[in-house]
């Protein structure tokens, strides 16, 4: 399944019409599991660093996150980067006709080349790190970007059956995939090389989370890529199952994992 058609297609669809994305936003926050975790540390960031602070969101897709972001305090500012341009000049068009349009800007860079010396207070990186195949170089280049006691925030697949792969041989779901999934020790040396300190790192998507990506993305997506008739059936289909999807998210966000298919890690400077 390649998810990067499927994105470019949702941001024709409301690159031009600002309600429309923010509304695309706000279905994103609920559907994702990983944004219910992202949005749990980035709160608590929040909480010890309310004022002032320079954000990149390194690998910024549709915008959601930057959006939530420079919206936390009217004194951040936020700089969102993302290798595929056309999801830059939509969000760059959106951002544009808002009032948080003098705090955020967006912009294309390679994140193997994007090097920012001391610059962010904070640098968030959401399922990012598994399409890029020189993470050493861009972890490097996340620590010298950062200034002193900053944070990175990171969340990717784990090896314990991260991109729905779990046994030798089996190819991932997600065919953009360069890696298919960070163990906790691969993750916490290559950030330690890069220079990072301190390193903590957490399982998401444990059973209940993993029953709920079943439900809410793959076997949906599978179905919609065997045939597009699929397409008229997936309301009556989310009907049947969001209820079930939502208790899986709450009871996934508020258990602390001993594994899971994925991984969220900090790492301060």
């Amino acid at each position: 399944m390649q998810y990067e058609p499927l994105k470019n297609t949702l941001g024709k669809l409301v690159g031009r019409k600002p309600r429309m994305r923010i509304w695309l936003y706000r279905l994103l926050d609920i559907h994702l599991l990983r944004t219910w975790h992202v949005k749990k540390y980035l709160k608590a960031w929040h909480k010890n660093r309310w004022n002032g602070a320079v954000i990149l969101d390194a690998g910024s897709g549709f915008g959601q996150y930057t959006y939530f972001l420079a919206r936390l305090s009217d004194t951040h500012r936020v700089e969102a980067v993302d290798i595929n341009e056309e999801q830059v000049n939509d969000c760059r068009r959106f951002i544009d006709h808002t009032p948080l349009k003098q705090r955020v800007t967006f912009r294309k860079a390679d994140l193997t080349r994007f090097l920012e010396p001391e610059t962010y207070d904070l640098i968030l990186s959401v399922d990012v790190m598994e399409h890029i195949a020189d993470d050493e170089i861009v972890f490097s280049n996340f620590y010298r970007s950062l200034r002193p006691g900053g944070m990175l925030l990171v969340t990717t697949p784990s090896d314990r059956g991260g991109s729905d792969v779990h046994e030798e041989g089996e190819h991932s779901f997600i065919e953009e995939h360069v890696r298919d999934g960070y163990s906790v020790e691969e993750i916490t040396g290559k950030l330690t090389r890069a220079g990072f300190g301190q390193v903590e790192t957490g399982y998401t998507y444990g059973i209940p989370g993993n029953i709920s990506w079943k439900l809410g993305m793959k076997y949906p997506l599978t179905l919609i890529g065997r045939h597009r008739f699929f397409l008229f059936l997936i309301p009556f289909y989310y009907l049947l199952t969001y209820p079930f999807i939502l208790i899986l998210n709450i009871l996934d966000v508020h258990i602390n994992h001993s594994h899971g298919t994925g991984l969220i890690v900090r790492a301060w400077k």
